[in-house]
């Protein structure tokens, strides 16, 4: 257990307003950021942002004065190409001045299409190879507990990245091991890069593949910032010897542009000035309907 010196703060609690508020932040500061690139992962980033904003504002106990700080809980994301809606919740929270992210993907900017924990403070793994990031989660819950400390580990993989050998492996390890504090989060949108992840290679049963892999299974509303951020401070406050938990969210790829949710090719794409600004009155207008 830690000690008196290294007890964690209390979770953070954003009600369902703020949270909504935030999802709302982190899908039109991508369109603003991917702008500045001319190419951009608009619809990855629009089905993660309730999750993105659950985590950083209702569940993960960071402290953005201290990115190293060994108490912190972990975020890692095996779909790195949504780095462009986490730079923003970084930023917002204080890892970095706002100025930062007028210099997306620029010459000499630290940020770039994927997160690099050598270069951007509260990036715990450079992610964009997919399939590796569920075992350097597994490494770090289990180096957590070797040292005695409490941390969670959040994972976030996109339905894709279930076609990945090494994701089964690392999922028998962290049964195996017992990691209590290792939760995955599978954005289960639907598709990817080539079309539906259905069609592509099928995943289905997947709650009952994860169940026989050994792990505790719930899925929720991946919309639904309140009930994201309850289930998964629910799960951070598990036993560190408990069998680890993975959360099924199911999300609409490109959510909140209608034409987005409908056209699986806008994983990766460009909005022309007048067509970024009336997605984003779109954006808006929904998130307050």
């Amino acid at each position: 257990m830690p000690s008196a010196t290294t007890l964690l703060p209390d979770r953070p609690l954003a009600d369902e307003a703020f949270l909504a508020d935030r999802a709302e932040f982190v899908r039109t500061e991508a369109i603003r950021l991917i702008e500045l690139a001319k190419v951009g992962h608009y619809s990855s980033v629009f089905s993660a942002a309730e999750i993105f904003s659950a985590l950083y504002y209702g569940v993960m106990r960071t402290d953005a004065s201290r990115p190293d700080w060994p108490e912190r809980d972990r975020f890692l994301m095996g779909k790195g190409h949504a780095a462009v809606g986490l730079f923003p919740v970084l930023s917002d929270l204080g890892y970095f001045p706002a100025e930062v992210l007028n210099g997306y993907t620029r010459l000499g900017s630290p940020l770039g299409d994927h997160p690099d924990m050598t270069k951007v403070p509260g990036i715990d793994f450079s992610s964009g190879s997919i399939g590796h990031a569920l075992s350097n989660g597994l490494g770090m819950a289990l180096g957590g507990r070797m040292s005695a400390r409490e941390f969670s580990v959040f994972v976030m993989l996109g339905d894709g990245e279930m076609q990945e050998g090494q994701v089964w492996e690392a999922a028998l390890a962290g049964a195996h091991h017992r990691l209590g504090k290792l939760v995955a989060i599978v954005d289960r949108n639907g598709f990817q890069l080539d079309g539906s992840v259905d069609d592509v290679i099928g995943i289905e049963p997947l709650a009952d593949k994860w169940r026989a892999f050994g792990w505790d299974v719930h899925e929720v509303d991946g919309h639904d910032a309140g009930a994201v951020r309850d289930l998964l401070r629910q799960l951070a406050e598990r036993p560190v010897d408990a069998a680890p938990s993975c959360v099924i969210a199911h999300t609409l790829k490109g959510k909140g542009v209608a034409y987005m949710e409908e056209e699986p090719g806008w994983h990766l794409g460009y909005l022309v000035p007048a067509d970024a600004e009336a997605a984003i009155a779109e954006i808006r207008a929904g998130s307050r309907a």
